[in-house]
């Protein structure tokens, strides 16, 4: 399907006021730039709109190049819709598209999503080239009869917030500067998968959360965590890594929930990271082992205390 059939699909009833981008994460950058997309289409009586791109364009452009990414394309419609605007639009990124003008585009936009004006972020880049950076897109605004806004950095802590930024976060596994920059704590989704139970005969069952390969996780380590299982939310602690001390060698995402005991073997599982813990560490012996997970444990139950997470339906 061409990008202009599948832009034919959402037409709206009214002229538009549309902002454009990936929005991997919907971090707070994302959501103060819509917010100015929404008061400027209140103020000039316009439908305001979103229209996001996936598979990411990086992925299009440069075949083979691995981005992890912070949502998938679903947590992203999902996130994007409860910001409250009307009209959002998933557009396929094509090899196709990637070579479009930014004139060419713009005319699609202006045709088949009515599009009176443009809400643009700083980094904004379109079309063959990149060649359609906000300046360009400036200059294009009068001669095809719509109005261009750019929006400027958002900023905390000094770092302007971006993907990347958080990205670079979470390689370095500061999961709560990720979550500065997102507006939430960062989180992964997936099913549980099998298990070979070490961790049960340890004492300490794990859920094995089969994860996309394409998502950003935090760097290899543990974590206090909270999971979302079965309709409720429990504190845990979550490894990343290999399990030096067993010797394997396929990096895992397993969660040990607090207070927990239910079979929930291909159940979808959310996991929100609140904290570091420590490396991955190799011990010499399991019983090592289970000493530490105690103190991973304790150190889990304080922080989520403190940060009042407590066990609860939702």
């Amino acid at each position: 399907m061409s990008a202009a059939q599948e832009l034919a699909k959402y037409t709206p009833g009214s002229p538009t006021l549309l902002t454009l981008g990936v929005f991997d994460g919907v971090h707070r950058g994302h959501i103060s730039l819509i917010e100015t997309l929404s008061r400027s289409a209140h103020a000039r009586g316009l439908l305001p709109g979103i229209v996001t791109f996936a598979p990411h364009p990086v992925e299009v452009i440069r075949p083979g190049t691995h981005l992890p990414l912070l949502t998938s394309l679903e947590e992203r419609l999902e996130l994007l819709s409860t910001s409250g605007i009307p009209l959002i639009v998933p557009l396929t990124f094509t090899r196709d598209l990637s070579r479009y003008a930014p004139a060419e585009f713009i005319q699609l936009l202006i045709e088949h999503l009515r599009m009176s004006g443009m809400v643009l972020g700083p980094d904004f880049t379109m079309g063959k080239d990149r060649a359609g950076t906000v300046r360009t897109i400036e200059e294009l605004g009068p001669q095809l009869g719509f109005s261009v806004e750019a929006v400027p950095p958002y900023v905390i802590d000094g770092q302007v917030v971006s993907s990347t930024a958080i990205r670079d976060a979470l390689a370095l596994g500061d999961v709560e500067r990720a979550a500065r920059m997102l507006g939430r704590r960062f989180s992964i989704s997936g099913t549980v998968g099998s298990a070979n139970h070490r961790g049960a005969s340890l004492g300490f069952p794990t859920a094995n959360l089969i994860v996309c390969p394409k998502r950003a996780l935090p760097r290899d380590g543990v974590y206090a965590t909270i999971a979302h299982i079965l309709n409720r939310q429990f504190g845990s602690v979550t490894n990343i890594g290999y399990r030096p001390t067993f010797g394997r060698t396929v990096r895992l995402v397993e969660t040990h929930i607090l207070d927990f005991d239910e079979r929930i073997y291909g159940a979808p599982l959310k996991v929100e990271f609140v904290a570091r813990l420590r490396d991955e560490i190799r011990f010499n012996s399991p019983e090592m082992l289970v000493e530490q997970i105690h103190r991973d444990v304790k150190a889990t139950r304080h922080i989520l205390g403190a940060n009042e997470c407590i066990t609860r339906e939702g």
